[in-house]
């Protein structure tokens, strides 16, 4: 069987998340501690134990969700004794979870991921002032309609002259998570308008995410040449398992092409739905989605109901995985 391992962004954290995987396997402790000392902060203890909101703060779920990430995939390997280029043919990562994909294939080191998604989270929060910008997710459109309602949205005079705009606004496809399921990112107006938009067109639901900036979207310029200059300072070596980045939803395995790729991730789309597809060309049965959370799995079987997904985010989900594995 052809496997991928799957890593979620943000969105699926919760306060608890790695608590008993740290308790039970030391494996998994060593990650959160090696987070923790990166971090020079115990991340760890707000997200085994601290408040809600402080955790969903972009700067904390992003290493957080990375830890808890890397965490399961060592334990997983750990039992299974196999590298993970034997246990997987492919990683790819939703968003921020490129980064634990990184480390899962052994081209980044567990501190530099933790270190790089806080600085990612710091200068994706400044990009944009609080306020200005939003996301949405459109149900039930197909690609092509969403991104003609998405150029309208953004166009000058398009319900938003009256405020004094005089250039067009931002509005653009931000996430291709499946089908029927696309998020648009941008000025909160011209958002706001996509979701009337939609709407109008026959979507079955268009509504605001709770984020706290506008990601994947040209507006987060400003945090593409902070990750830019960060990355260049890091050492990326080439991946023992074929990477799938968000950018081009096919396999790479040349590390400075995966550098760039980190980089334009930030202000480009995320090719959820084409990277499962290519995966799926490429022979994969399963998709095992590691970390917190089941929104990949869910996505997969939504993209190709004849694939196999599951999730693995507890010592018992990965021991019961294990023992039904070849």
């Amino acid at each position: 069987m052809k496997r991928a391992f799957v890593f979620p962004g943000q969105g699926s954290q919760t306060v608890g998340m790695g608590k008993a995987l740290a308790a039970a396997d030391p494996v998994a402790r060593a990650i959160f501690e090696e987070v923790d000392d990166a971090l020079g902060e115990k991340l760890s203890s707000l997200m085994f134990d601290g408040d809600p909101e402080t955790l969903n703060l972009t700067r904390n779920a992003q290493p957080a969700l990375m830890a808890v990430s890397v965490a399961a995939t060592r334990v997983l390997l750990e039992k299974l004794q196999r590298p993970a280029h034997q246990a997987a043919s492919f990683v790819a990562g939703h968003s921020l979870g490129e980064y634990s994909a990184f480390v899962a294939a052994g081209c980044l080191s567990v501190g530099d991921a933790a270190r790089l998604l806080r600085l990612r989270g710091d200068a994706m929060q400044r990009a944009v002032p609080v306020g200005e910008g939003a996301m949405a997710a459109v149900l039930g459109l197909d690609m092509e309609a969403v991104e003609a309602i998405a150029a309208e949205a953004g166009k000058a005079g398009a319900g938003h002259a009256e405020a004094g705009q005089a250039d067009d606004l931002v509005c653009q496809v931000a996430n291709d998570n499946a089908p029927g399921q696309i998020v648009v990112s941008g000025h909160k107006g011209a958002i706001e308008r996509a979701i009337d938009l939609a709407a109008a067109r026959g979507a079955k639901r268009s509504m605001l995410l709770p984020v706290s900036a506008p990601f994947h979207c040209s507006l987060m310029a400003p945090a593409a040449r902070v990750m830019a200059d960060a990355l260049a300072q890091i050492d990326l070596g080439a991946p023992l398992v074929p990477v799938v980045p968000n950018m081009t939803a096919t396999a790479v395995t040349d590390p400075p092409e995966l550098r760039r790729l980190l980089v334009e991730q930030i202000t480009g789309r995320v090719r959820w739905r084409e990277s499962v597809i290519h995966m799926r060309s490429a022979g994969v049965d399963q998709f095992v989605e590691l970390g917190a959370g089941k929104v990949l799995s869910g996505l997969s079987r939504r993209i190709d109901k004849g694939a196999s997904a599951l999730s693995l985010g507890t010592l018992e989900d990965i021991e019961a995985f294990v023992a039904t594995t070849v």
